[in-house]
């Protein structure tokens, strides 16, 4: 009975979004929650859940396999596929987010992008932020979570870690592979990288 009564349910919160205007290429696979919010030109691909507390704003793409809980997300964003939005998340206008991310804590700032296979958590992200495909901020010391600060216009290159606390001032750069540890200033680059060692002619140990 109570397996119906969800089920009943869902058709029920289905049919009022698809009534509102909301785009669904499969309505039987979306999941949403009684006080889920959506704005208009919204378009949920397949297999998307949505938990409670989440509010959308209008023109989103929310693309499938993503799942969204107790976050904010503002006008034009696009979300996954296979994108965690996790609780206290807010997602500004123009956003993106990409497959495999998990953001928790964090604001994403306007027409910033974390696109592949990155951790956010307890993060201020700014405008116009590019994060790389491998990013993650360390923000917890195995005691308590640290803030991360990432102020306007900030590269991040791939595979980077930045260790909490930290902030990056506006317009600087993290080369890529790098574990950043300390706070880096406006307009400069930041490398950790270990001296790469070549060994010409080798051969490798035979059986």
């Amino acid at each position: 009975m109570k397996r119906l009564n969800l089920q009943k349910l869902q058709n029920s919160l289905r049919k009022k979004f698809l009534k509102s205007g909301v785009k669904m290429i499969a309505p039987d696979t979306v999941y949403f929650s009684k006080d889920t919010k959506i704005g208009k030109n919204v378009i949920i691909e397949p297999y998307v859940v949505i938990g409670s507390k989440v509010k959308i704003g209008s023109n989103v793409n929310v693309k499938s396999f993503s799942y969204l809980e107790s976050c904010r997300v503002e006008n034009k964003v696009d979300i996954g596929p296979y994108a965690r939005i996790r609780p206290g998340t807010i997602l500004k206008e123009g956003s993106k987010v990409g497959n495999f991310v998990e953001i928790k804590k964090s604001t994403v700032g306007k027409k910033s992008k974390v696109n592949h296979l990155t951790y956010i958590g307890d993060t201020q992200i700014g405008k116009s932020v590019n994060v790389g495909a491998g990013t993650i901020t360390c923000n917890y010391d195995g005691v308590k979570k640290n803030k991360t600060k990432i102020k306007d216009n900030v590269f991040i290159g791939s595979n980077s870690s930045l260790v909490a606390p930290l902030t990056l001032d506006e317009n600087s750069i993290i080369g890529a592979g790098s574990v950043i540890t300390k706070n880096v200033n406006r307009k400069s680059l930041a490398l950790s990288r270990s001296q790469q060692l070549e060994i010409k002619n080798y051969k490798r140990k035979s059986k």
